[in-house]
C-alpha cells in the first residue's frame, strides 16, 4: 500500500494529457443525456404540443438541481467525494436507461402520463447533475486549470454531439416513417452509452493517474477528508483513510461564508452569465423566433449554432494571452452581454435567420468563454480543502444563474400571447 508521502515525493506528474481526456469525456458525460432530451425538442413537441416540452422539462429539473446543489455545497467538507460522483453518474445512467423505457412502454403516443414521467425523470437528471457537477468542479479546481477548462469543455461538448447527431438522425429519418421517434431513440441509447463510460472512466481510471493521485494527495496533506475514498481507491494510504483520525492535524481553513464574500464577485459573474443564457436557450430559440425558410429545420440549427460555438469558445482561455483574468474587466463583459437581449426581441420580430444565428452564435461564444475564464481563475490562491469549497460554491451560483434563467424564459412566452 502507498503512502500519502511517498506519491508526493518524488514527484511524477505523468499523465495530464490522459488526464484531461478523461475530464473531458467525464464533462460530456455531465450533461449530454439532458442535452439529448432538450436537443429531440422537436420530438417532444410533436408528442406533447400543448405542454410547453423544453420550457416545463426544464423548469421542472432546475429546481431539484439547485436545491440538491445547495445542500451538497452545505455539507461539501464532509462529504465523500467519490460516492457523490459515482451516485450521480449511476443516476443519469439510470435516468436515461428509462427515458427510453418510457417511450417504448408508451409506443411513442405521448399523453399527460408519458409527460409526467418524463416530467420525474427530469427531476432525477436534476439531482443527478448537482451531484456530479458541483462533485467534479470542486474535486478539479485543487487541481491544473487545464483539468477545469476540460470538464467545462466536456460540457459544451455534450451539446455540440448532441446537436450534430440530432441533424444527422434528421436528415436520415426524416422521410421514414416515426423518423422523429427513430432520432431520438438512437440518441437515448448513445446518451445511456456515455453515462456508462463515464462511471467505468471515474471509478477505474481516473483516480489511478499518477498527476491526480497527486493532486489529492497533497490536498489531503492541506486538511482535505473528501479526497480520502477516491485516495484509498488509488492504493494510497492516509491516516483519514488508515482510520487514524487522531493522527490528522486539523488545519485552519476559511469558512464558506468568507469564501464566498471574497469571491462575491465571480458568484455574481457566473449568476449573470447563465441568467442570461437560459433566458433564451433553448425556449426562446424553439418556440419565438417564427417560421422561415428552414422550416422544421429551423430550432435545431439554431440549437446546433449555439453549442458548436459554445465548445470552441471554451478553448480560446488555453491561450494564455487571450484569457481574461481581470476581475473588473470580467465584470464589464458580463454585463455589457445583456445588451443582446433586445437584439434577439427586435431581430425575432423584425430580422431574418442569418441575424438569428449570428446573436445565437455570439451569445455561445461569450457564454463558453467567460464561464471558463471565471472558473479558473476563481480557486487560485487557495488550499484544497478551500478551493473544494470554492468550486461546489461557484457551481450553486451557475445553477442558481440557470433556474433563474429559465424562469424569465417564460416571459417571452407570456410576451408573445400578448402581442409584444
Amino acid at each position: 500500500m502507498t503512502t500519502a508521502d511517498e506519491i508526493r515525493a518524488p514527484v511524477r506528474l505523468e499523465g495530464k494529457f490522459k488526464a484531461m481526456m478523461v475530464c473531458f469525456v467525464l464533462g460530456l458525460g455531465s450533461l449530454v443525456a439532458w442535452n439529448s432530451m432538450l436537443t429531440i425538442g422537436d420530438y417532444y413537441y410533436q408528442l406533447f404540443p400543448k405542454y410547453h416540452p423544453s420550457r416545463v422539462l426544464t423548469l421542472v429539473y432546475q429546481p431539484f438541481a439547485l436545491g440538491t446543489m445547495a445542500i451538497l455545497a452545505y455539507k461539501e467538507s464532509k462529504s465523500n467525494t467519490r460516492k457523490r460522483n459515482l451516485f450521480g453518474y449511476t443516476l443519469f445512467f439510470a435516468s436515461t436507461f428509462l427515458v427510453l423505457i418510457l417511450d417504448v412502454a408508451t409506443s411513442g403516443k405521448g399523453g399527460l402520463g408519458a409527460f409526467i414521467g418524463l416530467c420525474v425523470l427530469s427531476a432525477c437528471f436534476g439531482v443527478a447533475d448537482a451531484h456530479v457537477q458541483g462533485g467534479m468542479v470542486g474535486d478539479l479546481s485543487f487541481m491544473c486549470p487545464e483539468f477545469l477548462q476540460s470538464f467545462f469543455a466536456g460540457l459544451a461538448a455534450s451539446g455540440a454531439l448532441a446537436s450534430a447527431l440530432r441533424i444527422v438522425t434528421k436528415a436520415a429519418f426524416e422521410k421514414s416513417h416515426n423518423g422523429l421517434r427513430k432520432g431520438a431513440m438512437l440518441f437515448l441509447a448513445m446518451s445511456t452509452f456515455f453515462e456508462f463510460l463515464c462511471i467505468l472512466l471515474y471509478a477505474f481510471v481516473f483516480p489511478k493517474l499518477p498527476i491526480v493521485k497527486y493532486y489529492r494527495s497533497k490536498a489531503a496533506s492541506e486538511g482535505s477528508k473528501t479526497v480520502s475514498a477516491d485516495l484509498a481507491a488509488a492504493g494510497i494510504q492516509t491516516a483519514a483513510n488508515n482510520g487514524d483520525e487522531d493522527d490528522v492535524k486539523p488545519q485552519e481553513r476559511l469558512s464558506n461564508k468568507q469564501l464566498f464574500l471574497e469571491n462575491i464577485d465571480y458568484a455574481i459573474d457566473l449568476f449573470l452569465i447563465y441568467v442570461l443564457t437560459l433566458s433564451i436557450f433553448p425556449g426562446f430559440l424553439y418556440e419565438n423566433t417564427g417560421s422561415h425558410g428552414l422550416g422544421s429545420w429551423y430550432a435545431p440549427v439554431l440549437i446546433a449554432t449555439y453549442n458548436v460555438w459554445d465548445l470552441i469558445s471554451r478553448y480560446i482561455p488555453l491561450v494564455e494571452s487571450l484569457k481574461m483574468e481581470s476581475r473588473k474587466g470580467l465584470m464589464i463583459a458580463i454585463l455589457a452581454r445583456f445588451l443582446v437581449i433586445p437584439a434577439f426581441y427586435f431581430t425575432a420580430k423584425y430580422g431574418d435567420k442569418g441575424w438569428m444565428i449570428l446573436l445565437t452564435s455570439l451569445l455561445g461564444v461569450s457564454n463558453g468563454y467567460l464561464t471558463v475564464c471565471v472558473i479558473t481563475v476563481a480557486p487560485k490562491g487557495y488550499r484544497g480543502p478551500e478551493q473544494n469549497a470554492l468550486g461546489n460554491l461557484l457551481v450553486l451560483c451557475l445553477i442558481s444563474g440557470i433556474f433563474a434563467g429559465v424562469a424569465l424564459d417564460w416571459l417571452w412566452l407570456i410576451g408573445k400571447k400578448e402581442g409584444f
